[in-house]
């Protein structure tokens, strides 16, 4: 597919998480790889700020899309901006973009966390609503791999993304092309040139690898790599959750990536304290069931402190509650508690 002057994403800049220094490498890697990813099987509630019914439609059919690969998250549209994660907007003079997973978190509920700035019923505009949602599923742009062995052409560069049609500064051209992703954020992955999350690219600015030195054009939708990472790190979850009982203590075994899914049932209205224990990196997240919805209530990452991850809120009587915790780093033991009181 040709997209010739066409413009592209301008990404929102990432929120870089501090970790203490001498922390080992291993640990500090797997904290970055997955600082992004939602807990698997978070419900991410979307709401239009503004729009014509046939754009709201095209971003509605992209969500659905992600969703059938399938993945265990749950997209729902809503009409209450306060109980949304992500809020869209079609604003024509602000481009195309959103932040980048978890990063949604941190975003107050008064601004916007994605946009589109031209139509997305086309095969572009599909293919741009896809690479806006897949930001927010914590995917980077593609070109920044740093497996990707790109060699620019850095005078060429400033000077397309520039010009018409995308009038970038210079540290946005910085941001958005030119500069590289840690090799402790990504997963290892080889460059996939067809990823959604991929820009394309004129004749000139790719010197190396040299078939590209013509142009890239990806062919737009989702790539074989896309999918994969994508059910990775959100696999569908079919299996009945175990309940947590108060002051019973549940035995983590866990490899990095990976998650436990418990559900609470309080017999009393009061504080309750929900809290990890051992010396794993863990994100831990509480969700209330609401009429089947399942509504964000907290969370706590306890990556790279030497804390344990840790809750304290009410709970009601009769309302069931979902705890969701996703590993980052397993400690020495490998091993590691989940209880609540």
């Amino acid at each position: 597919m040709n997209y010739e002057n066409r413009p592209l994403c301008l990404s929102k800049p990432t929120i870089r998480r501090e970790l203490p220094p001498g922390m080992p490498d291993a640990r500090m890697r797997l904290i970055r790889v997955l600082s992004k990813v939602w807990v698997n099987e978070t419900e991410l509630h979307y709401f239009f700020v503004d729009g014509p019914e046939a754009q709201r439609q095209a971003v509605r059919d992209a969500f659905a899309e992600w969703k059938a690969l399938p993945l265990g998250l749950k997209f729902t549209e809503t009409t209450d901006r306060a109980a949304s994660e992500i809020r869209i907007a079609f604003d024509p003079n602000d481009g195309s973009w959103s932040y980048v997973g978890r990063d949604l978190l941190g975003i107050p509920a008064t601004e916007t966390t994605m946009n589109f700035g031209w139509d997305l019923t086309d095969d572009y505009g599909h293919s741009t609503a896809l690479h806006e949602i897949g930001h927010t599923l914590g995917l980077p742009h593609e070109h920044q791999n740093p497996f990707s062995g790109i060699e620019w052409d850095e005078d060429a560069v400033y000077r397309f993304f520039t010009g018409s049609p995308n009038f970038w500064t210079r540290s946005q051209t910085e941001h958005n092309v030119l500069r590289k992703i840690s090799t402790q954020e990504v997963d290892g992955s080889a460059w996939d040139p067809d990823s959604v999350m991929e820009y394309w690219f004129p004749a000139g600015l790719i010197r190396e690898p040299a078939q590209y030195a013509g142009g890239l054009n990806p062919p737009g939708g989702l790539s074989a790599p896309d999918k994969e990472w994508a059910k990775k790190f959100y696999p569908e979850l079919t299996a009945e959750l175990r309940e947590l009982k108060v002051f019973e203590s549940q035995l983590l075994e866990l490899a990095a990536g990976q998650q436990a899914d418990f559900v609470l049932k309080p017999e009393a209205s009061q504080n309750y304290t929900i809290s990890t224990f051992g010396q794993s990196d863990m994100v831990m997240v509480l969700f209330e069931d609401d009429g089947g919805s399942l509504r964000y209530l907290g969370g706590d990452d306890d990556s790279g402190t030497g804390l344990n991850a840790q809750l304290n809120l009410r709970l009601l009587a009769g309302r069931r509650y979902v705890v969701r915790l996703r590993l980052y780093w397993a400690g020495g033991i490998g091993k590691s508690s989940v209880m609540y009181w």
